[in-house]
């Protein structure tokens, strides 16, 4: 765990997923989303030991390593009509994902499902959308449109490159 702890104000960059039976709040941070232990147990329906257990077998077989995939943050919370800040281990992205190849649960196999739809997606296509948050936009950066159109100039130009050799 290379990285100190970081305290997000309460109002930080948060996202809320949700399919209709479930939502799950994930911090933005560095370009990744961050979940603690219990917040992935939510989200895969298993317990808070199970998702400790497949992390460790994670980092033990070298799949993942502790110190590029785990950061503390500052959580306040009030308990007992008091605020209390303690720091809490948050797993990127990538631990998430990891984790979810492994959960033997409904929730894991339907993430299975869809992971492997999306991979089938970009290996066939070339590329693979999120058409509805592409709708609203809502939980993208500033800058997420202009990336997203810089890039399709780039394809566009290798593109009359090419026609023009032939």
């Amino acid at each position: 765990m290379a990285d100190k702890s970081i305290s997000l104000p309460p109002d930080g960059q948060l996202l809320m997923y949700q399919d209709g039976a479930l939502r799950v709040q994930v911090r933005i941070d560095g370009k990744t989303v961050w979940l603690t232990q219990r917040l992935m147990a939510e989200l895969y329906q298993v317990t808070v030991a199970n998702i400790n257990q497949h992390l460790k077998t994670i980092y033990a077989e070298g799949e993942l390593s502790p110190e590029a995939t785990i950061k503390q943050f500052l959580i306040v919370q009030t308990e007992g009509g008091r605020n209390v800040t303690r720091t809490v281990d948050h797993y990127n992205l990538d631990a998430i994902l990891a984790v979810g190849y492994r959960v033997r649960s409904g929730r894991g196999t339907a993430f299975r499902q869809w992971a492997t739809a999306r991979l089938s997606e970009l290996l066939v296509k070339g590329f693979t959308m999120d058409d509805e948050r592409l709708k609203t936009g809502q939980t993208f950066g500033d800058d997420y449109f202009e990336e997203l159109l810089e890039r399709i100039r780039d394809i566009r130009a290798s593109e009359r490159m090419f026609y023009q050799k032939i």
